[in-house]
């Protein structure tokens, strides 16, 4: 086996080990939980990122593989509408069957077969693409499990024992960013999403960045003042939500006799008041910036400043909501077949987020990584920057 062969092997054993290992606590009936149609099930994870081996490398690519069940493609599509039918997202908590000990022998079967297939020379930009995907729904298993976990009364950890990631102490500043004409995308070597790029130039302001996240602290004060009252802080989509959502705080912010608690992978814990804010929509993230007299940063202002090593704090907290709509670059295509089906189709109606989070795995994101969701959406780990121009 040559080298390459070697490093694939050892990749996809990694991703394909830390999947199991975020269920290990897991029940049978946890992993069958869907507690709103964006979530969806532990189980289903587990299934639709072993699909995505099986059909786009396996299926075409390994001479005489037969497929584990052909059920699975309808069970354990996501959206790629070339590939087929597929069952409905919001009912996917509906699938008690397979169950999960069969799907824990579909990944088995395929495990193997993927074995075989990198052995013997396989596409590896597939091989790379599917465990970049399969980290993506490592993430989102994460949030999707501690929203269903939030809505037990006994308050049930996903993760046992699980701790927040250190984070800064010191006083907040402001930094000066320079503007000019900079380098926006992904460049060089190693993996990137095709919504990285092409490279492109953007003239950008000079502005400023806050060092440091925007913390508890900070949102409490915004909500003792009365921002969840107050229309003239929100854009009109906003606050609608916070009326017809009865929005009063975060997500998973939960009010306690001895004050604020937080629901997290680990079960309730008493409030961290330094530690960065999470689980807000855009919307809260631009009503706090107009309260603070601030804004979003853009996600080229974000990108250009990440660049200078130490200016930002760490960004493995929560994603960083941008003032930025997700929107192709320059001279982006999709590439043909049902893989371009990826990123470009939701070029519409999202913000883009910046940075990664607790949930993101170990060395999936970098500078240009763009993430993106509707801006009511509040159940992934997101919080916000302050910008502001110079």
């Amino acid at each position: 086996m040559g080298h390459m062969d070697k490093t694939a092997h050892g990749a996809f054993w990694a991703v394909r080990a830390h999947t199991e290992r975020l269920c290990a606590h897991l029940t049978a009936e946890d992993q069958c939980i869907q507690s709103m149609p964006d979530a969806s099930p532990a189980k289903w994870h587990r299934a639709h990122t072993t699909w995505f081996f099986e059909q786009f490398l396996l299926i075409p690519s390994l001479p005489g593989y037969k497929a584990f069940s052909p059920d699975f493609s309808y069970l354990f599509n996501s959206y790629y509408e070339t590939v087929g039918a597929r069952h409905p997202r919001f009912a996917r908590g509906m699938i008690t069957r397979p169950g999960v000990a069969e799907v824990t022998a579909y990944r088995a079967h395929v495990d193997d077969a993927m074995a075989r297939l990198i052995e013997q020379g396989g596409d590896l930009s597939l091989v790379r693409l599917g465990l970049q995907h399969e980290q993506q729904h490592q993430e989102l298993l994460m949030t999707d499990m501690l929203h269903g976990m939030a809505q037990n009364p006994l308050n049930p950890a996903m993760i046992p024992g699980w701790t927040a990631p250190a984070h800064a102490t010191d006083a907040d500043t402001w930094i000066d960013c320079p503007g000019g004409i900079h380098a926006i995308g992904h460049s060089g070597g190693g993996f990137a999403f095709d919504n990285e790029g092409p490279v492109h130039d953007v003239l950008l302001r000079p502005y400023r960045l806050q060092n440091h996240l925007v913390r508890n602290a900070a949102w409490q004060e915004f909500i003792a003042d009365g921002a969840y009252r107050s229309p003239t802080l929100w854009m009109s989509e906003g606050w609608a939500a916070v009326q017809t959502e009865g929005w009063q705080a975060p997500l998973h912010w939960r009010r306690e006799s001895g004050g604020w608690a937080e629901f997290g992978p680990g079960g309730l814990a008493a409030l961290d008041p330094q530690a960065p804010v999470r689980h807000i929509s855009w919307y809260e993230a631009d009503a706090f910036a107009r309260w603070a007299g601030a804004r979003l940063p853009t996600e080229f202002e974000w990108e250009a400043a990440s660049h200078a090593p130490g200016l930002l704090e760490r960004d493995d907290h929560v994603w960083q909501w941008t003032g930025s709509a997700y929107l192709p670059y320059p001279g982006f295509r999709a590439v043909e077949g049902a893989i371009g089906e990826y990123n470009g189709k939701f070029m519409i109606n999202q913000m883009v987020l910046r940075g990664g989070s607790m949930a993101t795995p170990p060395g999936h994101t970098r500078p240009s990584y763009r993430n993106f969701f509707h801006p009511d959406r509040r159940w992934q780990f997101t919080g916000l920057r302050l910008a502001m121009d110079l």
